[in-house]
């Protein structure tokens, strides 16, 4: 217990420490640049403030962009643990079905989700455009794992239960399902990471005037490279909160395991 605390008081400590040092070299660059399009330290934070009481040019705040941005990622990322998890399932448990549809499961993976906006910009309208974007983009990260974990599970296992006696069904249930959800799990945080880099794009030619790759567009269009950095730093800090969440989640739910590393 205190080799632990220690431990994580050691991490925090180099982590700061780091940090520290990050942002005393930003300093020194911006101030070396001296340039109007090189935001410093306190510049970003001077816009971060504006951002959070007053709001970009419309008087639309960070929160509101953030809200948005988050719904969009959500949504998607919902659609597709709904449709990549039993997919992924069902062609690992059946595999003669995914070997006769190889040809259009795998070229359509290798397909940059960046390249599906200008079609959903022509098909659909609204909503839909992002959470179709962000599906395209979390699904086959879900999919292609679930359905490689269900390959994986330990033959031993399945076997003795086949030995004792027991049911396909308890076999499905009770061997291959809780042995896949780490996999299935690991797949989702890799996916929620793409999720949040597809979204940026998307907002930014979706044509809506809130969501935060939308904030970073008009920024940049009006020089305000301090706002710019605000959305870019404002994704990475939800994003890394948003993985390190998971990653908790993910150790207390598969405790069962003898660990879950994530090195």
């Amino acid at each position: 217990m205190g080799s632990n605390y220690l431990e994580r008081v050691k991490v925090f400590s180099y982590n700061l420490i780091s940090l520290t040092i990050f942002i005393i070299l930003w300093f020194w660059v911006a101030r070396w640049q001296a340039s109007p399009f090189f935001a410093s330290p306190a510049e970003i934070a001077q816009g971060f403030m504006q951002m959070v009481t007053v709001g970009d040019e419309e008087g639309i705040t960070i929160f509101m962009h953030l809200w948005q941005s988050l719904i969009r990622v959500f949504s998607g990322f919902g659609a597709a643990c709904v449709l990549g998890i039993p997919g992924g399932l069902a062609l690992g448990l059946f595999p003669f079905i995914y070997n006769r549809t190889r040809i259009i499961i795998e070229p359509l993976r290798f397909i940059s989700p960046i390249a599906w906006i200008p079609v959903a910009i022509v098909l659909l309208v609204g909503f839909t455009r992002y959470v179709f974007v962000i599906w395209v983009a979390s699904f086959f990260p879900i999919f292609i794992t679930t359905l490689w974990s269900v390959r994986n599970v330990n033959l031993i296992h399945i076997n003795v239960a086949r030995v004792a006696g027991a049911s396909r069904w308890f076999v499905i249930t009770r061997i291959i399902v809780p042995a896949t959800l780490p996999y299935i799990a690991g797949g989702m945080r890799v996916s929620l990471g793409i999720s949040w880099m597809c979204i940026v794009a998307a907002e930014m030619i979706g044509g809506e005037m809130v969501g935060i790759g939308r904030l970073i567009l008009k920024s940049s269009m009006m020089h305000r490279m301090d706002l710019v950095v605000v959305g870019m730093l404002t994704i990475g800090i939800l994003g890394y909160c948003l993985n390190e969440v998971f990653i908790k989640v993910e150790k207390r739910i598969f405790r069962w395991r003898a660990a879950v590393s994530i090195d």
